[in-house]
This record gives C-alpha cells, sequence and structure tokens, in this order.
C-alpha cells in the first residue's frame, strides 16, 4: 500500500455564478419569503410558550 493514496480526492471547485440582476419578480418573492420566515418564527415562539401539545398518552396507576 505504500505507492497509493487512501480515502477520496478533493472535487475540483466549480466557478463562481455571476451575479445577475433581479427583476420585480424576484425582489417580490424574496421579500415574501422573508415575511414567511418572519411569521413562521413568531409562531413557533408563541408555541414554544404553551408548552407540549401531547399529555404523554395513557397514564398507569400503581396498582397491580
Amino acid at each position: 500500500m505504500s505507492g497509493r493514496e487512501g480515502g477520496k480526492k478533493k472535487p475540483l471547485k466549480a466557478p463562481k455564478k455571476d451575479n445577475k440582476e433581479m427583476d420585480d419578480d424576484d425582489l417580490q418573492r424574496k421579500q415574501k419569503q422573508k415575511e414567511e420566515q418572519k411569521a413562521l418564527e413568531a409562531m413557533k415562539a408563541k408555541a414554544a410558550q404553551k408548552g407540549p401539545l401531547t399529555g404523554g398518552g395513557i397514564k398507569k396507576s400503581g396498582k397491580k
């Protein structure tokens, strides 16, 4: 095994993409995504305050 290299070879780096100009549709789509993300974060925070939704299932008594 002295003449071989083990493991994976590193892939070549992909060329950087050119920054294209954004038109109105792209700007509106990005703004809408930001608003949806903010709403989702707000809903997560509100749900975290209430606690768990499930009570843990069937409760068993200590008697046998």
